[in-house]
């Protein structure tokens, strides 16, 4: 993919009053005069289901029971590898309505509220100037605010049935039956035979393991007949031959190390387009009727590719590829995905995928792959991997998921695709290693990430504009200079100690943020051999690289330390003080020092769990963390 500039709020208000102007005075759009066809626009129908990969019959899973999507599957194309580009929801579905990678808009956080700049819209307002009625039933969860109006109807009500007559439609339904909360949801008779679930090696064979599995396929199941029934729906209503439609999942399914992780577990979904007959030129040029295409696709190439088929040229700014229509791109050679904070845990994990081979590149390896998460915890099959984990019960394969993460992770998704076997160091796999970790790098760079800034970094720093616009000014985020920190410090290798040491007097925060976090992945030699800058670094003018430097020295340094270890995480746990996201972090990182910051337990019983300028949903969290904490050392 070409680099994209960022275009300019006086280029993109010009192309939108030329867009609009021609739309008055022609009637439609002008890819679509240009073409000399003479038919109205096509209406497009999506149908999206939660937590839902591709276990489905037209797939190839004997286990499952989808007849409905096996049939349309017969009438349309399925792809090959089509990727949610974030592992779970609100980042997927910000992907999805913006067209722009989350870590480049800095939305990639659960449940964070970030603003767009002005220049850019959601791809429902491209649609609605060209024409289009446009329907949303009825999920949302999106981590940027709409702004203007977005949707003509966006509710449980809300149906391609009341478009106006002579307007195409563009509708989606969102069918939530396979939630990840669905599949654990007590009572429940299975239809699923549990004895022939699928266990995938990672995950202890047991009871509780095997009932989630076949509940999981118990609800695609009802999933698919909601789906038969909106297909039936349009095809009785005469509308199957003037409608594209699409149907995919949101990510991987609820499972834990599918749900919120961007290996392809949590990535792959199943998706499917039909073409009718009728608008054969807007299909993609490899289509064909009950075929498969080897196009990599992923969210992010959803809303491009809804302009494309609208007629209306994708802005420069949208990152994706469009896949289908008359703007249709050559087929990308990547796709990409990320992690960033799953609630109120943080984490940064990078992933990239060509036709073979997934790349995954951890930037906290001192973190373990399974951290406590409220939400993930309530499922049976994590609670029984945990307590087997605990009780040494497990073998390699499944403890791996509560173990720390390496650097790097490579595997080769056709020889092993479960995702076991980590190649990343084998000799006869460094040249692929080495082409995924420098496509990942340039995608990074490209797209500007403002991932590698810890989360109130990136609102500190766009303070007065947005965090893409902040991320795209390299004065106020160096980003080059930043990512080689970041790559010093999570690498792992034992000489990077002298420039770590040095980073922490750098003049920058995040690249002093980088430098402690360096030293805590490296744990107790590395920090005892830097005391005295970590000690500098306690009073840091900046809060988070406070807290890293407190929780290095806490974990790892001695008992002379840990007084003003206490005294900097107690004076930064409050979100009303310093805000929501320094008090995540900080709570985080009481949480890591385990007995040792037992004193703090009064501060944090007593304390506000709100910050009175957060958003609402971003402020769930903090209540989360403090009651874990009072849970675990909760008064005899």
């Amino acid at each position: 993919m070409k680099d994209k500039p960022m275009q300019s709020r006086r280029q993109f208000l010009k192309q939108s009053a030329a867009t609009a102007l021609f739309g008055l005075l022609s009637g439609q759009n002008s890819a679509w005069a240009q073409s000399g066809q003479g038919q109205k626009r096509p209406n497009i129908l999506w149908i999206t289901c939660e937590d839902t990969g591709p276990e489905l019959g037209c797939y190839g899973d004997a286990y499952a029971d989808t007849p409905n999507l096996d049939r349309f599957a017969t009438q349309a194309m399925r792809y090959k590898v089509a990727w949610s580009t974030a592992p779970v929801c609100a980042p997927a579905r910000t992907t999805l309505i913006s067209g722009v990678y989350p870590p480049s808009s800095g939305a990639e956080h659960m449940r964070s509220q970030v603003a767009l700049p002005s220049f850019m819209r959601l791809y429902p307002q491209f649609l609605s100037e060209a024409g289009y009625y446009c329907t949303n039933n009825s999920k949302t969860d999106y981590n940027v605010p709409e702004r203007g109006k977005v949707w003509d109807e966006s509710s449980n009500k809300a149906h391609w049935n009341k478009c106006p007559v002579g307007k195409p439609f563009f509708s989606i339904f969102n069918l939530t039956v396979s939630h990840e909360s669905q599949i654990r949801k007590r009572p429940h008779t299975l239809t699923h035979d549990p004895a022939e679930a699928p266990i995938p090696p990672y995950h202890p064979d047991t009871p509780e393991v095997r009932h989630d599995w076949a509940q999981y396929y118990d609800k695609v199941t009802e999933m698919d007949a909601q789906a038969g029934k909106r297909l039936k729906e349009l095809a009785d209503a005469g509308h199957m031959e003037d409608t594209l439609v699409f149907f995919y999942g949101d990510h991987g399914s609820g499972m834990p190390r599918h749900k919120r992780w961007p290996y392809n577990s949590g990535l792959h979904v199943g998706m499917m387009v039909y073409v009718p007959p009728k608008y054969k030129d807007l299909a993609p040029r490899e289509y064909k009727v009950n075929g498969v295409s080897d196009r990599l696709v992923g969210f992010i190439d959803l809303a491009p590719t809804l302009l494309s088929l609208a007629g209306v040229k994708p802005p420069e700014w949208m990152q994706g590829s469009a896949m289908m229509g008359p703007f249709e791109t050559p087929p990308p050679a990547y796709q990409f995905g990320f992690r960033g904070r799953m609630d109120e845990r943080y984490d940064l994990v990078r992933s990239v995928r060509n036709e073979r081979y997934i790349y995954i590149r951890n930037y906290m390896p001192h973190l373990i792959y399974g951290q406590y998460l409220d939400y993930m915890f309530q499922t049976p099959t994590t609670q029984v991997w945990k307590r087997l984990y605990d009780e040494g019960k497990l073998n390699a394969a499944q403890r791996c998921f509560w173990q720390r993460k390496p650097p790097e992770e490579l595997y080769d998704l056709e020889a092993d695709p479960h995702e076991i076997n980590n190649l990343a160091k084998s000799p006869a796999h460094q040249g692929v290693r080495e082409m995924l970790s420098q496509a990942l790098r340039e995608h990074i760079l490209r797209i500007r990430d403002v991932g590698f800034l810890s989360e109130a970094q990136q609102h500190s720093r766009a303070a007065g504009t947005t965090q893409y616009e902040m991320g795209h000014d390299p004065a106020k985020y160096p980003l080059e200079k930043i990512l080689a920190m970041a790559d010093l410090a999570s690498l792992m290798e034992p000489q990077a100690l002298p420039e770590l040491q040095a980073g922490l007097k750098d003049s920058d925060s995040a690249v002093r943020y980088w430098a402690a976090m360096g030293l805590l992945m490296r744990g107790d030699k590395a920090v005892n051999s830097s005391r005295r800058a970590l000690r500098d670094a306690l009073k840091d003018a900046d809060s988070t690289v406070r807290i890293i430097a407190a929780r290095a020295l806490g974990e790892y340094g001695n008992a002379q330390d840990l007084p003003g270890v206490l005294e900097v995480l107690g004076t930064l746990v409050s979100p009303d003080k310093d805000g929501a996201y320094v008090s995540m972090l900080a709570l985080n990182a009481v949480d890591a020092l385990g007995d040792k910051a037992v004193p703090l337990m009064d501060i944090i019983r007593t304390m506000p769990t709100k910050d009175p300028s957060a958003v609402a949903r971003a402020n769930g969290y903090v209540p989360r963390l403090v009651q874990d904490l009072k849970n675990r050392y909760a008064p005899n």
